[in-house]
């Protein structure tokens, strides 16, 4: 059997190609592809169920990207050696995936779907996630399954001022925005990112350069169907409609939905009236009305409230709340909340509100991120939970979902482009939402920033954060920006963007759009309200906690570090970790060394001043060096008939010889000097041929009226002239007396 794929390629704006294939690998799929950008290969594929499960009302669509460690040569360091669970890492990128295709299936297909995508061959130079959507739309384009358009992704990054689609893992290193952006031929469908403050308008520039990018990938996807002959997909059978019904449902609820709509009443009050009104609707129906009817009911009812309140925005400018389009919800926030956590704030944005802490760590809590070609240590890091409680609901807790991981990582992000370089603690947020009506993710980015001021870090400037919604009506060509959404506006809404930012510019963004045809003019618009939104905001964190505490909390752990020279790492560290482990030990400290370049991180942590300035005074010693003449408190190590040992440094010691001691002859150093006795001591040289250090006692002591100097030690009166040997002949041996047997020496007593 001869397999024969099917290939298209297309190149990159640096000349670097990529290559789409299809008809070899996973042919049982309903779609498989391979993507290939030097040499990473991702494999895509997708199959879908024939048949809707029964009673199905939503779309179940799954989407798992997962890395193979065998693509970059590695084993898997779990237990098991094997794969198991998708990371967090993975997670995110299969939500990129998931939020750029999933809104582009018919409404009213209920068939579940599943598409996996496997890096298979890592290159270290190429970012996998830049091409993992392109392999899930190129899967679905070769099938049958009923997408209704082509879709891209890429990654647009500012590299030295100039914008980079798809850059390479060092060019990433220099970039100062970092975007996936997600895109049809015609429309932007996602965007997600981080920047170093950039504007608004640099924003707009990154997401032309990625739509031009994006349209060479759709027409090679194209390309692609066309080749592999795939002209038609499955049939989705139309929505059942009742006019009857329709009607029944319109005349009993639409003025109703109206009314509650317009009443400004809590998310739960009019959740329980919207409920009330449909409970009753559904009571008009008889047990005779068939089960599709009813179903039927249900739908129109919820598609009722869905037009009624965009309508309400539109026409009237009124929101379900009773706000102006671009007004923010009250705020309220408060710092050093709890009293043991090292910061904490609490941040309340009218329904939406969270509890937010901040734990300072040391290196050992660095957290550990491994994909198949990476494996990095993390010292800052966000944890984001969302409770049942938090929308009054129950339901179990089974570990953070996609959600959850995907909202913290946003806040993350945005949070960590005002971290200080360099910053010595390991620094661990947690984000416990404890009321949701709109936005959580960026009440996170606010509590987490207020709290971050509140421990203490040195944080130079807040970040602040706001949701943002759009309502458009095609029929008229009518649109509108809501600053702040609602949970209900964001479920009614056409577009769904979070943008992240200090006063001076953007640090992170999350863009959600669900209608086709968004024009530049209406984005350009809706982050310019955005801006203002979050300054409103940025205002009042500001007025909580204007910058960072002076100092930490008494209970958070203290940190110094110090940079020493490579040579005295060994020196610190001592043979088999003695050195270190005694410092800790007697000092009650924890101590990390790392070595970067030439030089030695050292970093010292203690909840206790006293303990750390020990700690620290002990490695100062042992990494200075000492200077001759300088006087030092020293101690006798031990003591010998010719002299006492003695450690004037931390892991420096020398002979203080018996003729240093005093100024006195002494005959011996009993009653003079005892093991463990503290003296001052003076270094007066090196000795040249040693390198061994001279110690002086007596220099320090008064000298003794009428003392006379004598001759120092290991002085010789000069020889006489060398006598010349007798010249020999070559190859003659000069004759030595013979040697006397030992034994006949010592008898004779010569030495």
């Amino acid at each position: 059997m001869m397999l024969k794929p099917i290939s298209v390629s297309f190149k990159l704006d640096d000349g670097r190609e990529v290559t789409i294939e299809t008809g070899k690998l996973a042919r049982q799929a309903n779609g498989s592809v391979t993507v290939r950008c030097g040499d990473a290969i991702l494999l895509a594929t997708v199959v879908a169920a024939t048949e809707p499960k029964p009673g199905q009302s939503f779309f179940p669509l799954t989407v798992d990207y997962q890395e193979k460690f065998a693509a970059a040569g590695r084993i898997p360091g779990s237990f098991f050696k094997r794969e198991g669970r998708i990371s967090d890492y993975e997670v995110l990128i299969s939500r990129l995936i998931d939020r750029a295709l999933r809104p582009l299936f018919p409404e009213n297909y209920f068939c579940e779907v599943q598409v996996i995508v496997n890096l298979i061959s890592n290159d270290p130079e190429v970012q996998p996630d830049a091409l993992a959507c392109l392999a899930a739309s190129a899967a679905l384009a070769v099938s049958d399954v009923p997408i209704q358009e082509i879709i891209s992704e890429v990654r647009v990054s500012r590299v030295n001022g100039e914008f980079v689609i798809n850059p390479t893992t060092t060019q990433m290193k220099s970039s100062d925005m970092d975007f996936i952006i997600a895109a049809t031929e015609k429309n932007i469908m996602m965007v997600e990112g981080e920047a170093k403050e950039c504007q608004e308008e640099d924003m707009i520039v990154a997401i032309e350069k990625a739509h031009e990018a994006i349209r060479v990938q759709v027409k090679a996807q194209e390309e692609l169907r066309a080749k592999a002959g795939v002209t038609t997909k499955r049939e989705v059978p139309a929505l059942y409609e009742n006019d009857e019904v329709k009607n029944k449902v319109e005349a009993f609820a639409a003025a109703r939905i109206l009314e509650i709509s317009r009443s400004g009443t809590s998310k739960h009050e009019r959740g329980s009236a919207y409920k009330a009104v449909k409970e009753e609707l559904m009571a008009t129906f008889t047990e005779e009305t068939p089960e599709e009817d009813l179903a039927l009911a249900k739908r129109i009812f919820e598609d009722l409230m869905y037009y009624t309140v965009r309508n309400m925005i539109l026409d009237e400018g009124r929101r379900l709340d009773g706000r102006r389009l671009d007004e923010v919800r009250p705020l309220e926030m408060e710092v050093d909340y709890l009293p043991a956590p090292h910061g904490s704030a609490l941040f309340t944005r009218g329904e939406t509100q969270s509890l937010s802490t901040v734990t300072l760590g040391t290196k050992d809590d660095e957290m550990l991120i491994e994909t198949a070609g990476t494996s990095e240590y993390r010292t800052f890091y966000l944890h984001y939970n969302f409770p049942p409680f938090s929308t009054g609901e129950v339901k179990p807790q089974r570990g953070p979902s996609r959600r959850e991981v995907g909202h913290g990582n946003l806040a993350k992000r945005s949070l960590e482009m005002m971290m200080p370089k360099d910053y010595p603690y390991t620094v661990r947020i947690v984000s416990d939402i404890l009321e949701s009506n709109g936005s959580s993710s960026m009440a996170t980015v606010c509590a987490g920033s207020l709290a971050l001021m509140d421990a203490g870090v040195l944080y130079p400037k807040h970040v602040g954060g706001v949701a943002m919604g759009l309502i458009s009506r095609a029929a008229d060509g009518k649109w509108a920006v809501l600053t702040d959404i609602l949970g209900d506006e964001d479920h009614l809404g056409d577009m769904d963007f979070k943008v992240t930012g200090t006063r001076e510019g953007i640090c992170g963004i999350q863009m959600d759009i669900k209608v086709d045809g968004l024009s530049m003019d209406v984005m350009r618009s809706a982050l310019e309200q955005a801006k203002r939104g979050r300054l409103h905001i940025l205002d009042a964190m500001y007025a909580c906690i204007p910058e960072h505490r002076a100092d930490l909390k008494p209970q958070a752990p203290r940190i110094e570090q110090i940079i020493i020279d490579r040579e005295f790492i060994g020196a610190v560290i001592g043979p088999g970790g003695k050195i270190i482990q005694e410092i800790q030990r007697e000092t009650g400290t924890e101590i990390n060394i790392e070595e970067v370049g030439e030089t030695g991180v050292v970093k010292i942590f203690s909840n206790n001043g006293e303990s750390l300035a020990k700690a620290l005074s002990w490695i100062k010693g042992i990494v200075a060096v000492p200077e001759i003449g300088e006087t030092y408190d020293s101690v006798v190590k031990s003591v010998m008939p010719y002299g006492a040992f003695v450690e004037f440094m931390p892991g420096k010691q020398g002979l203080l010889h018996i003729s240093e001691v005093s100024w006195k002859r002494l005959e011996s150093l009993d009653g003079v000097l005892s093991e463990g006795d503290n003296i001052k001591i003076k270094l007066v040289g090196l000795d040249p041929k040693t390198g061994k250090f001279r110690l002086s006692r007596k220099v320090l002591m008064e000298k003794p009226e009428g003392y006379v100097e004598q001759p120092e030690r290991g002085e010789r009166p000069e020889r006489g002239e060398r006598r010349e040997r007798p010249e020999r002949r070559d190859g003659e041996r000069r004759e030595r007396p013979e040697r006397r047997p030992k034994e006949e020496k010592n008898a004779e007593g010569e030495a």
